[in-house]
């Protein structure tokens, strides 16, 4: 049953894949936007202007482009080969420029989200454990407190107490040091890379480095958590098998603990919103920490419209939402029985 339910799902999501590459290709010329004159200049001549034109291959008619950008036409490999194009400002293949800077935004998210998880379930779970108390409306504060001012925000916040104000943490000037040598890219996560290359000092920079920006997003993160938590736990408490457990005489942190398994379950699916949305809306931490992550991939080929990596940017992040809403729906199934796969 599981892995019937792993192939359906793969399925949809190949095919929900392939109508979004169809509509982001067809609604991206349908813009206002010339990235001819982009490239060329407003004062290019008619020359210049249709050598570039067809340079781009946006001379031909759009049927043939769209039947060259999936791979049924031309010498290069297409999206359906698993190619995403040629970048037009570099020239260099989309998915290699992608596999390049996604690993510092899943980073900096995965990162982000254990330390907000750590924090925003047990501190929900104990507001709910104490209704009416200072340590639920201390939970309740923090919650809204949290989520109240946008993560660009507390990250200038954040560096002005830390790294100016106290100096314990370093400057917004990348992942390491500038006169640290990075190691060779494995894995692309700096940490992991630095460890593989037995260079355990320099993972601890990388950690260093990356405090400030993971702390900010945590934060934003962890007031939608603990709120969430919270309610569900409280929903938890008050149902009849906490009920019945309690009249059991189980102890309080049986009780508890069955409680917040039951309150963890529908609290996932806010984790996978929250991931699908911070892989494109990090880009604000990522240009303030001068990380150099996908969504600062992303900004730069918007404003020089090119389409291939901007096709090549939605795609991913919408790929690797489906692939966590896969891992959260078997989660949840594991979490709560009742679930059918």
């Amino acid at each position: 049953m599981m892995a019937r339910f792993i192939l359906r799902r793969l399925a949809v999501g190949a095919a929900q894949l392939l109508v979004l590459a169809v509509a982001v290709f067809f609604l991206i010329r349908l813009l206002p936007a010339d990235p001819v004159a982009r490239f060329v200049g407003l004062n290019a001549t008619p020359e210049a202007y249709a050598a570039a034109k067809a340079n781009l291959g946006l001379d031909r008619p759009v049927a043939e482009q769209f039947a060259e950008y999936l791979g049924l036409a031309g010498e290069r490999p297409g999206l359906l080969q698993g190619g995403l194009g040629t970048s037009w400002v570099t020239g260099a293949p989309v998915a290699g420029e992608i596999s390049s800077f996604l690993p510092v935004t899943l980073e900096l998210i995965l990162l982000a989200f254990l330390v907000a998880l750590l924090v925003g379930v047990p501190v929900g779970a104990w507001g709910a454990l104490r209704p009416g108390g200072a340590a639920d409306k201390g939970t309740l504060v923090y919650g809204l407190f949290a989520g109240s001012q946008p993560e660009f925000t507390w990250g200038i916040l954040f560096i002005f107490v830390f790294f100016v104000g106290l100096g314990i943490a370093p400057g917004p000037l990348g992942r390491l040091s500038p006169l640290t040598e990075p190691p060779d890219a494995v894995t692309g996560f700096m940490t992991l890379d630095a460890l593989i290359a037995g260079r355990p000092g320099v993972a601890m920079e990388a950690l260093h480095y990356l405090a400030l920006p993971v702390l900010t997003l945590a934060f934003v993160l962890s007031g939608p958590i603990i709120k969430m938590v919270r309610e569900n736990m409280s929903q938890a408490l008050r149902s009849d098998h906490v009920l019945y457990a309690r009249a059991a005489g189980l102890t309080p942190r049986m009780v508890a603990r069955d409680a917040l398994r039951a309150a963890f379950a529908p609290s996932m699916t806010l984790v996978g919103v929250l991931f699908g949305f911070m892989l494109g809306g990090a880009v604000l931490v990522e240009s303030m920490f001068s990380l150099g992550g996908l969504g600062q991939y992303a900004i730069r080929s918007i404003l020089a419209f090119d389409y291939p990596a901007i096709q090549g940017v939605v795609l991913v992040i919408s790929a690797l939402s489906l692939l966590v809403y896969l891992l959260l729906d078997l989660a949840h199934a594991r979490l709560d029985p009742r679930v059918a796969l």
